[in-house]
């Protein structure tokens, strides 16, 4: 499973992109704003910094103004990807961008049949959002198993993204259940890597070898 880091903030992903973690970085108009930055600015920055794909969300709510967006948003970066939401506007804006070659995410995925509407639109990504269905207490475990079955059943090329993810087991589980992707807050990432009893446990070598060498 590929991990992308999902913020916008540069020292953020300086940080662990130096660990050899980060295969992508996602952000929306949320994150984006949190920095206080220029839009267009900012990702660019990022796509210099990560090689694999960095999503940047259009605004529009309408096809005209995502298509717009969207090409545009493109022509900044060779692994800039578009992010759009999962509306029939949304759908309509993916399957021309598709044919005009240019990666798209679908995001704001909650069922099965969206996330199928999605590939079959021509959709490169698509992000299921893993916490918010825990906290209307939906299985989103359920939803990242069965459309990793569905995608592999009919043959589809199209990537999945968990996203919103909130804790360890959260990445441990759609890893288990075949997720392509995680996206992963930057705050969540040393979780990853950390563990009480490792800590303890150099904690105790370090000790023994104070002992040692007495």
């Amino acid at each position: 499973m590929k991990f992308f880091l999902d913020t916008a903030n540069v020292d953020e992903i300086k940080r662990i992109n130096e660990l050899g973690l980060v295969d992508g970085v996602t952000t929306n108009p949320t994150i984006i704003s949190k920095e206080g930055r220029n839009f267009k600015e900012v990702i660019i920055e990022i796509c210099e910094l990560v090689e694999g794909p960095v999503s940047a969300e259009v605004i529009a709510l309408d096809t005209e103004g995502m298509l717009k967006e969207a090409r545009d948003i493109a022509k900044w970066a060779e692994n800039v990807v578009v992010k759009i939401p999962m509306t029939e506007a949304g759908l309509k804006a993916v399957h021309i961008l598709s044919k005009e070659n240019i990666q798209t995410n679908v995001t704001l995925v909650f069922t099965v049949a969206q996330g199928l509407m999605a590939a079959k639109a021509g959709a490169t990504f698509i992000s299921p959002f893993v916490g918010r269905l825990d906290d209307i207490g939906t299985d989103s475990l359920a939803l990242i198993k069965n459309l990793r079955n569905v995608l592999d059943q009919y043959g589809y090329s199209t990537e999945i993204i968990a996203a919103s993810i909130r804790n360890l087991k959260h990445v441990e589980e759609v890893a288990e259940l075949g997720a392509d992707i995680a996206t992963i807050p930057g705050s969540i990432f040393p979780k990853l890597w950390s563990h009480p009893l490792t800590d303890a446990g150099i904690a105790a070598f370090m000790k023994d070898w104070e002992n040692f060498t007495k």
